[in-house]
């Protein structure tokens, strides 16, 4: 009696199903870039929370600082807060203003250069946090296209190796291996865009903010300049009567 060849086995082709069926290294890859795909939307989404609240804090800092309040007082004002942003480089020139000139500060350009400087490595802390994990996008962006396709490329010679062991082209033989690994590029392609973009466009909101604070610095190291020579110039005087 002939007997009749038996039914390919059904496959699942639902994304759930084809994850389930691919192999362990492809798993891993999928976990790896899912996992990297929700970190940098937890990036995303927090860094641009905070950038929109650094703006507010600037335009804040610039109403108090422009409204005619006088420098000591602002000051004392934020010199006991965890101050951020140009609040941050406005304490850490005054600071060294403060100090200078409590240990008899004799020469304009030294005390000029000192707060030039402390402004300079406030600037630096605050760029530094601005930037802080981006780095993680910019990888995510540019590696998770690849990493996708290392796990389509090891599905599909998975999917060869069923396909000789079955001694079999059909296409429900070879059409459920194939889908498994074009799951991982998929996947890649999700995390990769998102990211990339994403931190194109935080990059630049970084380095606006940071161009902010730095025409701040160079304003306020002019005013000072203008304050110290005009407190050189009473001291001589004093000194000359």
């Amino acid at each position: 009696m002939e007997t009749l060849p038996l039914a390919a086995p059904a496959h699942d082709m639902s994304i759930y199903g084809l994850f389930m069926q691919a192999g362990w290294i492809v798993k891993l890859v999928m976990i790896g870039l899912l996992a990297a795909s929700i970190w940098s939307w937890a990036i995303i989404i927090d860094k641009s929370m905070a950038f929109a609240r650094m703006r507010r804090q600037f335009a804040r800092f610039e109403e108090n600082f422009w409204s005619g309040q006088s420098l000591e007082e602002l000051y004392r004002t934020l010199s006991d807060r965890n101050v951020t942003g140009m609040g941050a480089l406005f304490v850490a020139a005054m600071r060294e203003w403060k100090k200078s000139f409590e240990r008899g500060a004799r020469s304009p350009m030294s005390l000029q250069s000192r707060i030039d400087r402390a402004m300079d490595v406030a600037l630096g802390r605050e760029m530094e946090r601005l930037e802080s994990r981006l780095v993680f996008l910019a990888s995510v962006g540019s590696v998770a296209v690849y990493v996708g396709l290392f796990g389509t490329v090891i599905g599909i010679m998975t999917s060869f190796q069923a396909i000789a062991g079955s001694e079999s082209t059909n296409l429900a033989v070879v059409a459920p291996g194939i889908a498994e690994a074009l799951l991982a590029t998929a996947i890649g392609l999700i995390a990769a865009i998102p990211a990339l973009v994403a931190y194109n466009k935080l990059i630049n909101d970084a380095g606006k903010l940071g161009a902010r604070m730095e025409a701040f610095a160079d304003e306020f190291s002019a005013i000072l300049s203008r304050q110290i020579d005009e407190r050189m110039s009473q001291t001589q005087r004093q000194a000359a009567e």
